[in-house]
Parts: structure tokens; C-alpha cells; sequence
């Protein structure tokens, strides 16, 4: 099977990395493409090509101000992201509840090689 464009699909979007880190950047609020470029140490041809792809699947909104593009998070379009990690949420918490009962075996056991009747 084919992979979707990097362009449709949310997951392919995010699997790269300066592109997270653009996100990273939004969560903190509405930036320009030169204050991106300058946070993060790229050019802004690179910039506004990651923000075209995020903009294309819905995670970034773009307005105009004066004569900068201000860029924001769009939060409702990670929600397939969210969803399908949503689904592994059981199997951690499970995993670490089992590590918890291991490790308090184990701190028993300390005990009571420690202190023997």
C-alpha cells in the first residue's frame, strides 16, 4: 500500500522532525516565520515550506498582520494523533502498574533479608 502525501496525512506531517519542533514552538503561542526561523536555527525558505505542509493537513492557521504571516496551533487537528495514541494508553499504564508491584516485591524482600525472625 501506497503512504498518503506527506501533504494529506497528519501522521506523515509529524513524523518529521522540525516540523514537531515548529509545533513545539506554536504550543507557546502565535509566531512569525522569521521568529520561527530564528528559534530554531533554520532559514526561512525551510520554514515556510514545513508550514505549508503543516497548514495543508490542518495543524497550523496562518492570519495577516500588517506584513508578517503570524502562525498558530491548530490543537483539533492533532486529534487523529491523539486518538491513535489514546488506544496504547491501557498497555503503559498496565506495564507500569506491574513494574510497581515487581519493585515493591522487591523492596519487601530487601526487608526481609534485612531484618530475619
Amino acid at each position: 500500500m501506497a503512504r498518503m502525501a506527506t501533504t494529506s496525512d497528519v501522521f506523515n506531517a509529524v513524523a518529521e522532525p522540525r516540523r514537531r519542533l515548529i509545533l513545539d514552538l506554536l504550543s507557546q503561542g502565535e509566531r512569525s516565520v522569521s521568529d520561527i526561523a530564528r528559534s530554531l536555527g533554520l532559514k526561512q525558505p525551510q520554514v515556510s515550506k514545513h508550514l505549508r505542509v503543516l497548514r495543508q493537513v490542518g495543524l497550523v492557521s496562518v492570519r495577516g498582520s500588517g506584513q508578517q504571516r503570524l502562525y498558530s496551533l491548530n490543537g483539533e487537528g492533532l486529534k487523529p494523533v491523539h486518538d491513535w495514541v489514546g488506544r496504547y494508553e491501557r498497555f503503559w499504564i498496565e506495564s507500569l502498574d506491574r513494574l510497581a508491584d515487581y519493585l515493591d516485591e522487591l523492596q519487601r524482600k530487601e526487608k526481609s533479608d534485612e531484618h530475619p525472625d
